[in-house]
């Protein structure tokens, strides 16, 4: 949509803006008092914070501080006052003669509605109280109607139009303005403002459709499947949850080391399912129609304009550049596989689908020795956040600490908020950190973005608010919570999504910090898994909780070469997954049905027979938020690799690298294409082989490692 495009054409998972800031740099330099160690905060989590008061008489404020939602009641009145403001600024737009002053009343009329929009977004999720959840739902339907009615208003997409065409005017506007009032337009011509009425109309009504059709495809990609109890062997079955007669399958169960219940679950979990087929090929089919209604060859091509790979012919060649490099690699893997099965199950010894995680697993728990029990103790929570302080302040001069919350501010009383303090500019903006588990709370690690930084009329700086949501294991009273490798690996990949809303400090709130093309998106955040698999970044702060022992070198280590086990077969699964995405959204009529396309993809990108009667695309919950883009995930990790190995990996410290690494890629956000932050970081223009290159030359083993653990 048009006015909320800037939220949603970022992640998923990065979604808006509300409440109003104040500048950086307007008393903010100075620590503030209300101010604690982020570490201490986190390790004593119980004691640190006063228990929320119940009722809204006993609040201080509302959510973040947003006065209006010290009640769910006060998502009308803060909905009430954004509409009233929006519809000021349409007037204000249209009366408004073409100038730079036109993209600042766009981007106010963007914030005015994200900044509920957006709160709501996260709310509708993750807050505890269902009153909360259901006012926030009904917000966003609201606010989602007045956008689609804005889309289709042809006086404000003329006022674009004016400064667009007006040569003159469009020349002296500076580069990000200019591409800002741009991907305006684009948002508006996605809804088809230049097409005649009923074209136009028949646009909305696709819009609309599709937006149920992922809603229902994303529901249908959770539902357990149901099987009479009699039909799987008695000694399986307790390994699934009964209700009365039938076995509930939820899931893959990749983890359980009896392969016939892996079989089993692989079977009935994926089994084809007709109303859930019928919605994804008609999902797929309406977004055909769409993007040929507004004029593009395909769905793929309208969904990469604006990124790195910029269409589908780059990234179908990057796709069979990786497939060939990784095939002989593929083929080793499934090979070491395949002899761990027999040598478990001899009469049983062909590699299956469901075999690959498990038996990955398995090899390297055997050749590396990589219990996360053993970990855990040097991982407190408390002593990865003072990790990831440390190695902000060495590599960017910034500093995190806990700021004491008000009543009403939060939603949990485990929430903590984190205020992320640069040396010189001052307060940048607030990271609120929901990090345990509750009931009720999706079980997902992501970022919201809850406020966008924008420069505001006053010449003030509106700062980020942002969430990270984890789903960390509650530790006894006054004992730490204790982190798996995975679990640290996680928490620094959501920091790099957070430092990106913090540091991507843009003129426009359209294109603050991770709102920006999605395969550029991920780059911060794989970036930061660098640093957490790299030894003397881990060194700075892993210690036994209980000894204070640092975490040994060689189990550094060894955790680093284990994730290489295997790693070719996982990446070409990835490839897989990439390649059937860009198949269902490139050309149509689909020359097959989407299972067979699957099975013939299946078999010849990924390598492993396709099960007959199963239908793995109809889990495939990505094609909703990644659809035409699941590839973005490969190609972020490949400028990772880059950064890493060309600018990080001899001195992970390095200040001035820290420095350029925040001028060239982090603080543009969206507002600068995003080869061009990559050609600045790495100080040339990659090609697709380079791509392919860093991902493959991520696989080979470090010599030193392997000798040593020989």
């Amino acid at each position: 949509s048009a006015m909320l495009g800037g939220c949603r054409r970022a992640l998923p998972a990065a979604l808006g803006r509300a409440l109003r800031g104040r500048a950086a740099g307007q008393g903010s330099r100075a620590v503030s008092t209300s101010w604690c160690p982020v570490g201490t905060a986190f390790d004593v989590k119980q004691q640190q914070q006063q228990p929320l008061r119940g009722g809204a008489a006993g609040r201080d404020t509302g959510l973040f501080g947003v006065p209006e939602l010290s009640c769910p009641e006060g998502f009308q009145e803060a909905q009430d006052k954004a509409l009233q403001e929006s519809e000021q600024l349409v007037q204000k737009a249209c009366s408004t003669p073409p100038g730079p002053e036109t993209v600042m009343i766009f981007d106010q009329l963007s914030d005015s509605l994200c900044r509920v929009a957006d709160l709501a977004d996260f709310v509708k999720v993750a807050h505890p109280d269902f009153a909360f959840r259901e006012a926030a739902e009904e917000a966003c339907r609201n606010i989602g109607t007045v956008v689609e009615k804005l889309n289709t208003d042809v006086e404000l997409c003329q006022s674009l139009r004016r400064l667009l065409d007006d040569e003159t005017v469009l020349s002296s506007l500076d580069p990000e303005t200019r591409r800002v009032a741009e991907l305006f337009m684009f948002d508006f011509e996605i809804s088809g403002i230049h097409l005649d009425e009923e074209k136009r109309k028949k646009a909305v009504e696709l819009n609309v459709r599709i937006l149920d059709l992922c809603n229902e495809f994303l529901i249908g990609t959770h539902i357990p499947n149901k099987i009479d109890k009699h039909v799987l062997p008695e000694h399986i079955r307790y390994n699934f949850t009964a209700e009365g007669n039938y076995l509930l399958i939820a899931g893959l169960h990749a983890d359980c080391p009896d392969d016939l219940v892996r079989e089993a679950a692989y079977k009935i979990f994926l089994h084809s399912n007709t109303q859930q087929l019928a919605r994804l090929e008609e999902l797929l089919v309406s977004r055909n129609s769409l993007a040929q209604l507004v004029g593009y060859d395909t769905f793929a091509h309208r969904a990469l304009q604006g990124t790195m790979a910029k269409n589908p012919e780059t990234v179908r060649q990057f796709l069979e550049k990786l497939s060939e490099q990784l095939s002989k690699r593929t083929q080793k893997d499934f090979e070491m596989m395949t002899k761990m099965k027999m040598k478990l199950n001899p009469h049983n010894s062909m590699l299956m689908p469901w075999d690959h995680p498990y038996y990955s697993g398995v090899l390297r728990a055997e050749r590396y020795n990589i219990d996360p029990g053993l970990y855990c103790p040097f991982f407190s929570l408390g002593a990865c956040m003072e990790g990831l302080n440390s190695l902000f302040s060495q590599l960017l001069g910034i500093s995190l600490y806990a700021e004491q919350t008000k009543g009403g501010e939060i939603w949990s009383e485990d929430v903590r908020k984190l205020a992320v303090v640069h040396e010189t500019e001052g307060l940048l903006g607030y990271i609120y950190c929901d990090f345990f588990q509750r009931p009720d709370k999706p079980h997902q690690d992501c970022h919201f973005t809850v406020r966008g930084g924008r420069l505001k009329e006053n010449g003030e700086y509106q700062l980020p608010v942002v969430v990270l949501m984890l789903s960390l294991p509650n530790s006894a009273r006054g004992a730490p919570t204790l982190l798996s490798p995975g679990m640290m690996e996680n928490l620094f990949h959501e920091m790099g999504h957070a430092m990106h809303s913090m540091l991507g400090r843009t003129r426009y709130q359209h294109v603050t910090g991770t709102r920006c093309a999605t395969d550029f998106a991920e780059v911060p955040s794989i970036l930061m898994e660098y640093f957490a698999n790299d030894y003397r970044v881990v060194n700075q702060f892993a210690r036994h909780y209980k000894t204070g022992q640092p975490l040994p070198k060689n189990m550094v280590s060894r955790l680093c070469e284990s994730k290489k086990v295997c790693a070719a077969a996982d990446m070409q699964l990835q490839v897989f997954y990439a390649v059937l995405d860009q198949i269902y959204h490139g050309k149509h009529p689909l020359k097959k049905s989407t299972t067979e396309i699957l099975k013939e993809t299946q078999e010849k990108v990924y390598g492993l027979p396709y099960v007959p009667n199963t239908a793995w695309q109809l889990r495939f919950s990505h094609l909703v938020g990644y659809g035409a883009k699941y590839y973005s995930y490969l190609m972020s990790r490949a400028v990772a690799s880059m950064v890493w190995k060309q600018c990080f990996a001899q001195n992970p410290f390095d200040r001035a690298m820290g420095e350029r690494y925040r001028r060239e890629m982090l603080a543009h956000g969206g507002g600068k294409e995003p080869m061009l932050m990559v050609q600045g970081m790495l100080q040339k223009s990659p090609s697709v082989e380079d791509f392919v290159d860093a991902l493959v030359s991520d696989l080979d083993h470090d010599f030193e490692t392997f000798i040593m653990d020989s």
